[in-house]
């Protein structure tokens, strides 16, 4: 089974509504929806935003599903000036831009064992960056950085562009992988860009983040159709 998980449900509604023989759980107050799509089973879910919530959901889906893949999708800002709204970016790693022990480790972003940034399944993410080629023009890969907080500050994303080498940022994909890492599940990260993450946002996110959610669900609705069962 394939777990996909959205913060909002702008994000996870489309996937949700193309679920076939579906069955609906509740637990904690999540509703976790488990069907088949294109012969696929899946189990989707709305987490809501931030690195908590995305955690929490992540392991219930795993103790409850037993998903043997978890992908993560949704929006995200730019970090990096080649990375521009309705983009798309397949993440080949993901870090927590807002975990920082550098005070007494000098390593900012180590989340454990020296571990700061968590590679994604190669596999998985080969098939979602030709899912998006398949359905968009600007597809990129790399780094996609998580942390609790909405960027929308050029101080604030030139910082974590600087120390990860990020090329877009976001809530939730680094607690999700996190989570997977540590209990030994394949994970990849889908986002497409829905601002600059700077001083812009205000006008630019409500005014894209309803295409850039639907580019999003495009693909991974795509990507269904090429994944074995």
């Amino acid at each position: 089974m394939l777990g996909i998980v959205g913060a909002m449900d702008v994000e996870i509604s489309a996937v949700k509504s193309k679920l076939e023989s579906k069955t609906v759980t509740d637990i904690a107050g999540i509703e976790f929806v488990s069907g088949k799509i294109d012969g696929v089973g899946v189990c989707a879910a709305q987490c809501s935003p931030g690195k908590v919530n995305a955690a929490l959901c992540t392991q219930m889906m795993i103790d409850r599903f037993s998903p043997d893949r978890i992908i993560n999708i949704g929006i995200a800002c730019s970090l990096e000036k080649s990375v521009v709204i309705k983009d798309v970016v397949v993440a080949t790693e993901v870090c927590q831009y807002d975990f920082d022990t550098s005070a007494v480790d000098g390593i900012k972003g180590m989340i454990f064992d020296d571990v700061v940034k968590i590679p994604t399944d190669k596999s998985m993410t080969d098939v979602l960056k030709n899912a998006a080629l398949a359905c968009c023009k600007n597809v990129h890969s790399g780094c996609v950085a998580s942390g609790d907080t909405f960027i929308a500050s050029q101080k604030l994303k030139d910082e974590i562009a600087a120390d990860f080498g990020a090329i877009c940022g976001e809530m939730e994909g680094g607690a999700i992988g996190q989570v997977c890492y540590v209990n030994k599940v394949p994970f990849a990260v889908l986002r497409s860009i829905s601002d600059g993450g700077d001083e812009s946002v205000q006008i630019d996110y409500p005014t894209f983040k309803h295409i850039a959610a639907e580019i999003s669900s495009n693909i991974i609705l795509e990507a269904l159709k090429r994944m074995d069962n």
